[in-house]
């Protein structure tokens, strides 16, 4: 079983997975929009240019994406993207890259859990929390 979070952007899903590529580094593998799409599968009254699909991969790990129809976007609420890094100083890397333009919920620390946890949501709106457990 593979779990992977699919997360739904109002019309800005290409900057912000090109940012996640960059930010994350990791590689877009796959990326289709309407106009990609064949003729019976494209959705009507919507930008050629609109994401139906992308597909991020970054080591083992999957990222998947869309714009939304219109009308359909309804936020980002009641969850957030959980990244569990090793390495703190690439933990507070990611930290800093998401929190640029972004709302820092709780900072980039440590607490009686981790070694460094901080919890941000990105310019696009992306919930995100980053993780730097202690040793077992």
């Amino acid at each position: 079983m593979q779990l992977n979070s699919y997360l739904f952007f109002n019309g800005n899903c290409k900057e912000a997975f090109e940012f996640y590529e960059q930010c994350l580094g990791g590689k877009i593998a796959m990326i289709m929009t309407n106009h990609d799409a064949p003729p019976e599968g494209q959705i009507p009254g919507i930008s050629g240019e609109t994401i139906m699909h992308v597909r991020l991969e970054v080591d083992n790990w999957i990222l998947l994406g869309s714009d939304c129809p219109p009308n359909m976007f309804n936020g980002n609420n009641g969850f957030s993207v959980n990244l569990g890094i090793g390495n703190p100083a690439e933990a507070e890397r990611i930290f800093n890259a998401l929190a640029e333009n972004g709302t820092v919920q709780m900072p980039f620390a440590q607490t009686f859990w981790a070694f460094r946890f901080g919890a941000v949501s990105d310019r696009f709106g992306i919930p995100w929390m980053v993780n730097c457990e202690k040793e077992a």
